[in-house]
């Protein structure tokens, strides 16, 4: 948003033309800035609740550090998803106050500490090669705001070791499970908590799972209550939900 345009809505609020709440819904619809290749949402915190976040993932490293460039000064911190190397250690020499997360594909610019965490949210994964798309869900529902713990290779073929873990599961307010193979460690996890539950299928698994179809069907079938499913190592959306519910508790 233009300085000069910011200056004429405050005065327009304080001589009581616009309300503040007529202020907010006109900063809504304030035009996106168009860079040629990508047109960068300024405004996107004010309607979702979170600032946009870049999709590394088919983009040029040109492309992502000046759309990185034009996020970094206007939002308190930028998150990168399904970044590869080369284009996190550009990224990194243009912006030295960041987090890396390797294994999650994901990179914060201007990270910032949270004081006052809108919710707790714990991410599972059945097994070690599903932590990948489980540290994505990680990143992301942290940078929205959250407090995050992590329980990793719990799955069903050795179910004690997920019985053995009700302190973390009764504490989160909601939780993330992300599993590969057949998809049940969801569907169990649902039916021992009365909190909600995002399922993630990855496409981690052998043949007959087609790629985590095999997991997103089974978790879309579970006969367990309570449980949302999201797509195939969308560990983004998983993060991105959770914190939209644990926002929505803060505020009542």
């Amino acid at each position: 948003m233009k300085l000069e345009a910011l200056e004429h809505l405050l005065v327009q609020i304080k001589d009581g033309e616009v309300s503040v709440d007529q202020a907010l819904e006109s900063l809504k619809e304030l035009p996106f800035e168009d860079l040629g290749f990508a047109k960068v949402d300024y405004h996107r915190e004010i309607r979702t609740g979170h600032p946009e976040v870049i999709f590394c993932q088919g983009k040029t490293v040109s492309q992502v550090v000046k759309i990185s460039e034009k996020l970094a000064g206007n939002s308190q911190n930028v998150l990168l998803t399904r970044i590869n190397d080369e284009q996190a250690q550009t990224v990194m020499k243009f912006f030295p106050r960041n987090n890396y997360n390797e294994l999650g594909r994901c990179l914060i610019i201007n990270p910032i500490e949270i004081s006052k965490p809108n919710g707790s949210v714990l991410v599972m994964s059945a097994g070690t090669a599903d932590i990948p798309v489980a540290e994505e869900a990680v990143v992301t529902a942290q940078v929205m705001g959250n407090r995050v713990e992590r329980l990793y290779d719990v799955g069903v073929a050795g179910i004690h070791r997920l019985l053995n873990n009700w302190d973390a599961l009764n504490k989160a307010q909601v939780i993330i499970v992300v599993a590969g193979m057949e998809g049940a460690l969801a569907s169990v996890v649902g039916g021992l908590v009365d909190k909600p539950v995002i399922a993630v299928p990855t496409s981690v698994g052998y043949g007959a799972s087609f790629g985590g179809l095999a997991a997103l069907l089974s978790m879309l079938n579970s006969c367990a209550s309570g449980v949302g499913v999201v797509n195939i190592d969308n560990g983004f959306g998983a993060g991105a939900m959770a914190a939209a519910i644990t926002r929505l508790s803060k505020a009542t």
